[in-house]
């Protein structure tokens, strides 16, 4: 397939890993038993997503604690930190570093390890990216550990994470950066918003320009137990800070954009030549499988803003990006997953690419 596609990240987990992930927070059942059923989930997971003709796969985040928690294992921390509020009004809460240092108790390129010894297709593998780790740090410090020691430490752990997928062999990397579009519902001025992409900026300019291209970076407004936390704020606002990140792919959600057609003209202006430009063709929330005639039509679209060689298409975010989100079947998953694949391609063929 020469339009790329790819999915974003996490799929619903099967039944009877969420029963084992209970059971062994009760105590019933032992890590060896809990590690069998995972690898189970693992496996199942990469073969659908195959079967579903996905040229690109992911472990669809079966083992992780979330997207965003996996690093943060061993380190002193307290349930505390900052609220995430979602428009369902339930909240996440992030939580809040009592000491340091910060090291990451482990890393993505585990996974990643595990996905590519059961796939037959290439592997990519999503990351957290610095912005959204930073926000673990208290507002009123650490007593000896200063916030610049901090991110100092946690600008040369976000390297390793990616540089670790990298040297594994991921066919690209991809830094989840949800909180971009949070940070101006928090911050109008823009200036954290400013910060997220300083901060970002430092871990990506440790790469070469041709690490980079294979460095993506995905954003949307949100998507735990079908709803978002930032939706109602103009991409507008995120999107000319967005692309000035040192990355050479980035995925946009748009599926459940209400105005895609002012997003594109957005992106279409502040992209820049070198830079692929995957958007949401799937809308991870919404209960309804789109077809792929939809999904053509949507890539169609993008494709008047934006030229067929900088285009590729994925789903808005990711399925269930904490494990304990139901709210979305696997079953219905999959057959989004398949529905993207089909759509892209017929798009491809339209547009002789």
């Amino acid at each position: 397939m020469s339009l790329p596609t790819e999915p974003i990240g996490s799929i619903p987990r099967p039944a009877y890993l969420l029963d084992g992930l209970t059971d062994f927070a009760a105590g019933r059942i032992d890590r060896a038993a809990l590690d069998e059923l995972s690898a189970s989930a693992l496996r199942e997971t990469i073969e659908r997503l195959e079967q579903a003709g996905s040229p690109v796969v992911t472990d669809g985040e079966q083992t992780k604690p979330s997207f965003l928690t996996y690093p943060l294992a061993g380190l002193d921390l307290a349930p505390d930190g900052v609220v995430v509020p979602f428009a369902d009004g339930h909240t996440r809460v992030l939580p809040r570093l009592v000491s340091g240092p910060f090291r990451y108790g482990a890393h993505a390129a585990d996974y990643l390890e595990a996905a590519k010894s059961v796939a037959s297709r290439p592997v990519k593998q999503a990351v957290i990216a610095a912005s959204a780790l930073s926000l673990i740090y208290p507002a009123d410090g650490i007593d000896g550990y200063p916030r610049e020691q901090f991110l100092a430490d946690l600008v040369d752990e976000c390297e390793q994470d990616i540089r670790r997928c990298l040297d594994a062999g991921a066919s690209t990397v991809q830094l989840d950066f949800t909180e971009g579009r949070l940070s101006v519902k928090l911050d109008p001025s823009l200036s954290l918003l400013k910060s997220f992409v300083d901060l970002n900026n430092q871990v990506l300019d440790r790469f070469t320009e041709q690490e980079r291209a294979r460095i993506g970076v995905h954003t949307c407004p949100g998507g735990d137990q079908d709803s978002p936390h930032s939706l109602d704020v103009d991409y507008a606002e995120l999107l000319p800070s967005l692309f000035s990140l040192r990355a050479g792919n980035f995925y946009l959600q748009l599926a459940s954009e209400p105005d895609p057609d002012r997003v594109l003209a957005v992106v279409r202006e502040h992209s820049r030549p070198d830079q692929r430009v995957f958007v949401g063709v799937i809308d991870p929330i919404d209960p309804t499988v789109e077809t792929p005639e939809l999904v053509r039509d949507r890539v169609l679209r993008a494709a008047r803003y934006i030229e067929p060689s900088r285009l590729g298409t994925c789903d808005d975010c990711g399925f269930s990006p904490f494990a304990d989100d139901t709210s979305t079947s696997r079953e219905t998953a999959f057959a989004k997953v398949a529905a993207r694949v089909a759509g892209t391609t017929a798009a491809g063929e339209q547009l002789g690419v």
